[in-house]
């Protein structure tokens, strides 16, 4: 039997693929038949439940999102301008913080475990809880609570400015503020991940590219901006990627409660399928534009 000789590179590319085939066949088995069946189903129309009998009705579903219902739109801008408003905030932040959990201090451990403490406890219900988000209207009918106690249950839930101080800085600017505020504490609880990717990437550059630029003259601006900066793109561009995926996806995405109330609450699939795609559509052509935008900036080192 003839033996095969691979190149160290082909090697390498052959690791590649067999780390890929469990992902291959989950892909396959799990997500490729509901992802298919879903498209279906946003140009049809269910007529018996019960054997999931459909009925083409063609772009109704979609026409219907963008002409007819008032709900979707709203909900649709105000989660694209979260996510776009929060991205850059967020990567700035992350990074910032995570120059300094990599400085030589003491207790460095602890403090990197705090900052990635909110990962583990921001699970669903948890971050629910803690952030207290708007129950969705399947939720209000099915607990059969009015406005009043939703907004008491609310403001139990949630940490706000007081009327007093509301009262003194106006109602214009107080919501300003208020504003702020929940989109900062958004922002630390979600800063966990893209931190420990910009950790990594700091700790991927090389020494003696800060020890030749020191021994040049550079300080801690120029060495920051010709060699941090640089070295970590990469980095920007995965938690650039990562952010917005997380933000389109986040327990608080008002476009994604939306979507579940319609599909399982009104008990509309062929509608919900039709908002899901057109969300994941949008998603894809944000996440393309970050790439297009950021891919003359991304270096690589192993470029010439």
């Amino acid at each position: 039997m003839k033996k095969i000789n691979l190149t160290i590179e082909n090697r390498h590319n052959l690791k590649g693929y067999i780390f890929l085939v469990p992902w291959i066949i989950g892909f396959s088995l799990f997500l490729a038949y509901p992802l298919v069946h879903s498209l279906i189903l946003s140009f049809s129309q269910i007529t018996d439940f019960g054997n999931l009998t459909m009925h083409f009705v063609g772009l109704e579903h979609y026409m219907k999102a963008f002409v007819w219902d008032i709900r979707f739109i709203p909900r649709f801008m105000e989660s694209a301008t979260d996510a776009f408003v929060d991205t850059p905030i967020l990567v700035i932040y992350s990074l910032f913080l995570a120059i300094l959990l990599n400085k030589n201090i003491k207790m460095r451990g602890i403090f990197r475990a705090i900052f990635f403490l909110p990962v583990l406890l921001g699970t669903g219900m948890i971050m629910q809880q803690l952030l207290g988000l708007n129950i969705d209207e399947t939720a209000q009918r099915t607990l059969g609570m009015d406005q009043h106690m939703l907004g008491d249950t609310m403001m139990a839930r949630s940490i706000t400015l007081s009327h007093t101080f509301i009262a003194y800085l106006g109602p214009d600017f107080g919501d300003i503020v208020q504003n702020i505020l929940d989109r900062v504490s958004t922002i630390l609880w979600r800063a966990g991940i893209p931190i420990l990717i910009f950790l990594s990437a700091l700790q991927g550059i090389p020494i003696s590219l800060y020890e030749s630029a020191r021994c040049d003259g550079g300080g801690e601006w120029e060495m920051f901006w010709s060699i941090t900066l640089p070295m970590i793109s990469p980095a920007i561009l995965v938690n650039v990627v990562f952010t917005l995926v997380d933000s389109f996806t986040s327990i608080d995405n008002s476009v994604m409660t939306f979507m579940l109330d319609v599909a399982f609450g009104e008990i509309q699939l062929g509608y919900g399928s039709a908002l899901g795609w057109i969300y994941f559509i949008f998603i894809l052509m944000s996440i393309g534009l970050a790439f297009l935008i950021m891919r003359r900036f991304v270096f690589y080192a192993g470029e010439k």
